[in-house]
């Protein structure tokens, strides 16, 4: 009985960094001066900050997911919502996460020994910039005060042959401002359907949008889920 203390010990240690590691707080433990660069822009941004995610990009080290937050035009946060649990990829994040904010784009350097990451990172990273340059077009400058009234309404999740999907809109308003994919299919074909989708519902400010070639599934998917938010916003 007295030797069973030990390697139930053991067994709950060896548990221990598995749980410790959070993709989407990555940044925050990462780097002590990434960190606070991210939380002051962060809190910054106030009731006026617009939030867009990317596409899961799979790489051979895992999954990585970017959500960015616009304030004013301006990209002031950044967070890792899927990324591989790798040390290489835990010391890239805040590189990669200053860069971002310092360039206003997708174009940073890869960071040395996380090259799989960093590029994981900046087509996920452009794809959440294409959906904001997709909203800002639909409506150019949003005011604060419009802001101030936002309403964000999460569709129902579809389950589809290819996977989940799941549609999260933010209205000022009556008008649909941005769309975010909480839920998508890990598939070539939907990753470039999404955009797509996201720029017609933008521009139609209905659920009444075109299928994308190749991306029948999904874009039912997104369809069904996306009316769902619109008949939930009442």
């Amino acid at each position: 009985m007295k030797r069973a203390i030990p390697v139930l010990v053991l067994s709950v240690a060896g548990l221990i960094p598995v749980f410790r590691y959070e993709p989407g707080v990555e940044s925050s433990s990462s780097s002590a001066s990434s960190s606070t660069s991210e939380t002051s822009d962060s809190s910054s941004s106030g009731t006026s900050g617009t939030v867009f995610s990317g596409t899961t990009v799979t790489t051979d080290k895992g999954d990585v997911q970017v959500q960015i937050t616009y304030t004013d035009g301006k990209i002031t946060a950044v967070k890792m919502l899927k990324a591989p649990d790798h040390p290489q990829t835990e010391a890239a994040v805040p590189k990669l996460i200053a860069e971002t904010l310092s360039a206003q784009s997708a174009d940073i350097d890869t960071v040395s020994g996380a090259t799989i990451t960093s590029n994981g990172y900046k087509e996920s990273l452009q794809a959440a910039i294409d959906a904001y340059t997709a909203a800002a077009k639909a409506s150019p400058s949003p005011s604060a005060s419009s802001a101030s009234s936002s309403k964000v309404v999460a569709g129902t999740t579809v389950g589809t042959e290819k996977g989940d999907v799941q549609v999260q809109v933010t209205f000022e308003g009556d008008k649909i401002t941005a769309v975010e994919m909480l839920k998508a299919p890990d598939h070539p074909q939907t990753k470039n359907a999404v955009p797509k989708l996201i720029a017609e519902t933008l521009e139609a400010q209905s659920a009444e949008i075109d299928t994308v070639s190749g991306a029948t599934i999904t874009s039912d998917g997104y369809k069904e889920s996306l009316q769902a938010a619109l008949d939930a916003k009442g």
